[in-house]
């Protein structure tokens, strides 16, 4: 029962929290709260035993990825928002770019650990095959980690990055909602891709020309 009430509460806050980011006025405070959630509750205290029961299998690292790359977004978010040093904005910034590139690398490995998984996802109609597009996307992926860490071409390869999760809603995700509205699965996952959206296009848009301002 108290399962069934952490739940439940976990969903309201996430709720409001979410609401506080759309809000100009709670931006700062939204973020830090979903930031704080993703990177303390659900990366460490839900995942941690998961990871460590089973460090030995790629999914769980991947897994991991998808909830650390919200948090990670959710701190450069925080840091251009919330009325702190510019320097430790900066640092902030920096680290949220560099966690969101280390699960690019995770995310793009998947697709050639799991590639019996992953092609199957491509639409038949597009050419020229489903695996070629499977290893496409995991290559892009892997690359545009490598440029977020490198910082070279980074923010390009942000934009790209964006693009990528935002195909993945149009010919893989979206499609699959409309076929089966009814399956919570295939909505969490067209809700975890649009969050990868969301937080790459913060990844990349933190990555154009500075523009915050000592406070």
């Amino acid at each position: 029962l108290y399962r069934t009430a952490l739940a439940y509460a976990a969903a309201a806050f996430m709720f409001v929290a979410g609401a506080a980011v759309v809000w100009r006025r709670t931006v700062a405070w939204g973020a830090a709260a979903l930031t704080a959630y993703y990177a303390l509750i659900v990366v460490i205290l839900m995942n941690g035993r998961v990871l460590l029961a089973h460090y030995a299998e790629f999914g769980t690292y991947s897994d991991v990825a998808e909830q650390l790359a919200i948090a990670a977004g959710g701190l450069i978010v925080y840091a251009a928002s919330a009325k702190i040093d510019a320097d430790l904005a900066a640092r902030l910034t920096r680290l949220g770019q560099l966690a969101f590139g280390v699960c690019a690398l995770l995310f793009g490995g998947a697709h050639f650990v799991y590639m019996n998984l992953t092609a199957p996802l491509v639409p038949q109609w597009l050419p020229p095959s489903q695996e070629f597009w499977a290893y496409a996307t995991g290559v892009g992926q892997i690359a545009a980690g490598v440029a977020i860490l490198t910082r070279v071409q980074a923010r390009l390869a942000a934009i790209l990055l964006t693009t990528t999760y935002a195909s993945f809603a149009l010919l893989v995700w979206g499609p699959m909602l409309l076929a089966d509205p009814s399956s919570h699965w295939i909505w969490s996952e067209n809700a975890l891709n649009l969050a990868l959206i969301g937080a790459a296009w913060v990844v990349a848009d933190s990555l154009a020309q500075p523009r915050r301002h000592t406070v």
